[in-house]
């Protein structure tokens, strides 16, 4: 059964890096709002008259706290209707309509494995809820490794917190994987996000569940190689964008 659309108060907006800013989202008509981990939001965004070219879903950056307040990390698409919008006109007291939460991309089993989570760009939100609820509830976990791929340096979304969190996290790991990057830091890799997973899996193969979200031809990729690693099908989990 579906939520029903809400009202939410933006009482927030950060850059985050050139191209992507930051929303926090107060749901108005909810003392808390209640998700789990990796689902997303839909925003119904005044860009159409047809209903269903006005929807845009974004995953939930933020993770449960007993609040109302949400965060949506969102890159703008050039050419893009819906961050076109969100960028031009929405700004700090504004309202939006959002109905969620929705999905299912979410940690639905015990972390009896090493889990890897792999992702492009804004990707990374869903695995940012994911990582700092099992750090706030002390969920028994195996190694957590954390692969973001992006262009370059100044794109690295939530890297500071991300690194504060291995110092905190026992069995975390955060790599970063450059497409357009020469001077590379540390735990980070030149190429594509596969490099990375690619290299600490042939280091120390252990049984694995593995979450992808990104673009499309990132994840048809990896889910190709993960396979070629010995890897079965049903430990792949997708979060699609486009």
């Amino acid at each position: 059964m579906l939520e029903p659309w809400r009202t939410a108060k933006v009482i927030k907006i950060e850059q985050a890096t050139p191209s992507t800013r930051r929303f926090w989202l107060e749901v108005q008509d909810l003392e808390r709002f209640d998700f789990k981990p990796g689902q997303f939001v839909t925003l119904d965004l005044p860009i159409h008259e047809q209903k269903n070219k006005r929807w845009r879903s974004y995953s939930i950056a933020s993770w449960p706290n007993g609040t109302n307040v949400i965060e949506l990390v969102i890159v703008l698409l050039q050419g893009g209707l819906g961050t076109t919008y969100l960028f031009n006109e929405v700004s700090v007291g504004g309202e939006l309509t959002l109905r969620g939460p929705q999905g299912v991309f979410t940690l639905q089993h015990e972390l009896d494995r090493d889990l890897y989570l792999i992702c492009t760009g804004t990707g990374i939100a869903p695995f940012r809820a994911m990582v700092n609820y099992i750090h706030e509830h002390a969920i028994p976990h195996k190694n957590i490794y954390l692969i973001f791929g992006t262009r370059t340096l100044p794109d690295s979304l939530y890297a500071d917190e991300m690194q504060q969190l291995e110092n905190e996290l026992q069995g975390f790991n955060y790599y970063r994987a450059f497409s357009q990057e020469t001077d590379l830091p540390a735990k980070s890799y030149s190429g594509y996000v596969h490099v990375a997973y690619e290299d600490i899996i042939s280091r120390d193969k252990q049984p694995a569940y593995f979450f992808l979200c990104g673009w499309k031809e990132m994840i048809d990729e990896a889910k190709q190689k993960i396979q070629q690693l010995g890897y079965d099908r049903k430990d792949i989990h997708l979060e699609l964008y486009g």
